[in-house]
């Protein structure tokens, strides 16, 4: 009851430095999937988002959310290197038969703006997605399908 009557937990270093690790790699995985760099138009990976930050002496806060810490994460972030949050359109074509098992991973990434069913049995949408996804949601329908599946970024 002592906690209780004084509203503080105890946690070891160990512990402490346990939970903002886990935040850290959060927030990176976060950035590194959501964000691209605008000159390339692709995503920067997960280890120069961890070195820019470090850079820029960016401090976890084990009590803030994910999204807030984020948000001033990007703060410190564009002045060192050239980053933004960017959604792209992506046009998908899956063979018919494919189409039920990657129904799922459709799902999880976004919403899909149009589809149609072609005379060839062949399922085509369009979704917006975080442009740093592309490339991940390429491999997972690959993978799923064998090699039968396409993405293209539409323009």
């Amino acid at each position: 009851s002592k906690i209780i009557s004084k509203g503080e937990v105890q946690i070891t270093a160990e512990q402490r430095k346990e939970m903002l690790e886990i935040k850290r790699k959060k927030i990176v995985a976060y950035i590194s999937a959501n964000a691209i760099n605008p000159q390339t138009k692709l995503p920067h990976p997960p280890t120069r988002i961890e070195l820019a930050l470090e850079e820029c002496k960016f401090h976890v806060d084990p009590f803030k959310s994910v999204e807030k810490q984020v948000e001033e994460a990007m703060h410190l972030l564009r002045p060192l290197i050239p980053i933004k949050f960017e959604n792209s359109r992506v046009a998908i074509r899956i063979k018919g038969d494919d189409y039920a098992k990657c129904y799922g991973d459709l799902a999880g990434y976004g919403v899909v703006e149009r589809e149609e069913w072609t005379n060839d049995g062949s399922w085509i949408g369009v979704m917006e997605i975080p442009a740093g996804l592309i490339t991940e949601l390429t491999t997972k329908l690959n993978n799923r399908t064998k090699g039968h599946s396409e993405v293209r970024l539409i323009q």
